[in-house]
């Protein structure tokens, strides 16, 4: 069974999700940069740098939320991002940070399903997605749209939450997504279930070797794994 933000709604997962971050959209950017300390900065700027090397014009940014990554990303110096995500609450909040930072003309944020994404195949030189594919509906048709709309030879880029396994940040971690994270978040977001809804998907989520063999079987190749902070998140990369 899916794990979804509100267990007493019956939509779907998608629909619940959008919901929760048009609820949030708001408080997102301070609640994401508090809660991590700051250190989801540091995990998006590894996650660029290892694109520096393919150079790619045409760059695809999915769940792009405020569109955070896509403006890190800027860093790579491409033509254009694009950046998509369900949640209309984001995308208003990320078009506004865009157009106080003059970059409306470098990223464009458009609505967009990552299971159903609007664009024709072989499009993108490069895909990146930060903390969205846990979000996704089916994973594995949201992976295989990613990779139906990169170019051959193209590099996608996912960071996303995982599981510490070591003593003593496994049980450090464990209390902190069960206890800290969820009242802080629901604090300040005023949304009982989003910050709830978030340990529980990262624990269900296939993080590691298992999200590698997913990532695989849709067509990736030369995937690689990085493990960042004692395992909090990690960085995983394919090539078309």
């Amino acid at each position: 069974m899916a794990v979804v933000p509100y267990k007493d709604q019956n939509n779907d997962k998608k629909s619940q999700v959008a919901q929760m971050f048009d609820n949030i959209a708001g408080k997102y950017d301070f609640l994401n940069h508090f809660l991590s300390a700051g250190i989801d900065i540091v995990w998006r700027k590894k996650a660029v740098s290892l694109l520096v090397k393919e150079k790619p014009k045409l760059m695809l940014d999915i769940a792009t939320g405020t569109a955070d990554f896509a403006i890190e990303a800027l860093s790579l110096q491409p033509e254009k991002i694009v950046g998509v995500d369900i949640s209309e609450g984001m995308l208003a909040v990320g078009r506004q940070k865009l157009q106080r930072k003059g970059l409306t003309d470098k990223i464009e944020l458009k609505y967009g399903d990552s299971e159903n994404l609007p664009f024709e195949d072989n499009t993108f030189d490069a895909i990146t997605v930060a903390f969205g594919v846990r979000n996704f509906e089916n994973l594995k048709q949201g992976l295989a749209e990613m990779n139906r709309v990169l170019k051959p030879g193209g590099t996608a880029v996912v960071l996303e939450f995982s599981k510490p396994q070591r003593f003593p940040m496994k049980q450090l971690y464990q209390f902190y997504f069960k206890n800290i994270l969820p009242v802080v978040g629901r604090f300040v977001s005023k949304d009982r279930a989003a910050y709830t809804y978030l340990p529980e998907s990262v624990q269900a989520f296939p993080d590691g070797q298992e999200f590698l063999k997913i990532f695989e079987e849709v067509g990736f190749k030369n995937t690689k794994w990085h493990s960042l902070t004692f395992g909090i998140s990690s960085i995983y990369i394919g090539k078309k």
